[in-house]
């Protein structure tokens, strides 16, 4: 493998500016170089970009159960290489591994594999998107609110449980979705700021009020807005409403067009601005395997016309790409780059506190990277310097 990259004749998307037909060098896995100029230094391999192509940080997904088969519930090292192995191909090189409430031994489980699995594979970086942690999404949400988390195992916030699967997952939980109104004097959501896990409200059905308070009292993230929460009426704003206005409150929003319809995506746009939007996919093991009947955390889903359902209907999980989402972002909102280099990279790292390693493109930073054209298709992954996933029309 080449330890060193030269990215040449490339709009490079930074946090403050486009730098247009500049120059990027990789070595040894972080970027080391960022000019106008051509560099005097060499370097191994020499990528040529083609006219307009524009270079972003990789994208990373804080919201994925699954993918190309794989679930992370499923519990083996198998699972979590064949997410890990895929998921460039769709311009995520780095992501959170989630879960779906099911009973505690095999949440355990599911926790001790990703943890497990990280440790002994830690040499493959490189070659596969990383696993930034686990996002521990159920039991502790509303049954009223329940979507696709199966309702038999949904509980209240259990802090002596959390405990133990926090230890189980050697400390890896980064977010955690729980519905506030389950939180008896917000003793969650104070166990979680005191870990430094992100406390995510979703799966809820509090007021606005309840939203409000939970903001105050640290809650600084919604999982995946509009769907399985309350909604918005005009006199009761309800969880959508606070999400939408609480300057405190950064979203998660799943831009397939399916789970919320184009014109909620623009407002979510519109209302939180490209600083306080994660996009996500929230995809399940049937991503990229086309229609058919699959399972989600013991429930059989059907895929058809891009569409994830269980039997009553309901929405389970999605077969979104991170690529296709950023294409249907762009359609929608008519966003700049920038914007979505913020929008799938730099606010995640910013709200995992690994911005100083991820998220943006500078000199020292991981060389996690992706490349785009102008039309929005994606079309070369690079994880810690190595090209990862090229789309056979680019140049090289």
């Amino acid at each position: 493998m080449s330890s060193s990259l030269l990215l040449s004749n490339i709009h490079i998307v930074t946090k403050t500016q486009i730098i247009k037909h500049g120059f990027v060098g990789l070595r040894d896995g972080k970027i080391d170089y960022i000019s106008t100029s051509q560099p005097t230094e060499n370097y191994e391999k020499v990528y040529i970009s083609r006219e307009n192509f524009y270079l972003l940080p990789g994208m990373i997904d804080i919201h994925i159960h699954g993918g190309y088969g794989a679930d992370m519930m499923d519990a083996t090292p198998e699972a979590m290489n064949t997410l890990a192995d895929n998921l460039p191909s769709e311009g995520t090189t780095s992501f959170l591994a989630t879960t779906i409430t099911q009973n505690h031994e095999e949440i355990e489980q599911a926790l001790k594999n990703v943890a497990h699995w990280k440790q002994y594979n830690e040499e493959q970086a490189g070659s596969q998107a990383q696993c930034l942690g686990i996002h521990l999404e159920g039991p502790f949400i509303s049954k009223n609110k329940a979507g696709a988390q199966p309702a038999q195992w949904i509980k209240q916030p259990d802090l002596p449980l959390f405990e133990k699967w926090l230890h189980a997952s050697e400390q890896l939980i980064q977010v955690v979705t729980f519905a506030p109104e389950e939180d008896h004097e917000f003793a969650f959501l104070s166990l979680l700021q005191k870990k430094n896990i992100i406390p995510s409200i979703g799966h809820t059905n509090a007021h606005h009020d309840m939203i409000e308070l939970a903001a105050k009292h640290g809650a600084r993230h919604v999982t995946h807005l509009y769907n399985a929460m309350s909604s918005f009426q005009h006199r009761e704003p309800n969880a959508v409403g606070a999400a939408l206005t609480n300057e405190n409150l950064h979203i998660e929003l799943i831009t397939d067009g399916i789970h919320s319809h184009p014109l909620s995506i623009k407002l979510a746009y519109q209302a939180k601005g490209s600083d306080r939007l994660m996009m996500i996919t929230d995809s399940m093991r049937a991503k990229g395997l086309g229609d058919g009947t699959y399972e989600f955390g013991g429930q059989t889903v059907t895929v058809s016309s891009e569409k994830a359902l269980l039997a009553d209907g309901t929405l389970a999980g999605s077969i979104l790409r991170m690529k296709d989402g950023v294409k249907r972002m762009r359609q929608i909102t008519h966003c700049e780059w920038t914007e979505i280099a913020k929008m799938t990279s730099t606010n995640a790292a910013t709200q995992l506190g690994l911005d100083h390693q991820l998220g943006s493109i500078e000199v020292g930073k991981l060389a996690d990277l992706v490349i785009w054209d102008q039309s929005g298709e994606l079309m070369m992954t690079i994880c810690r310097g190595q090209i990862v996933f090229e789309k056979k029309e680019a140049n090289h």
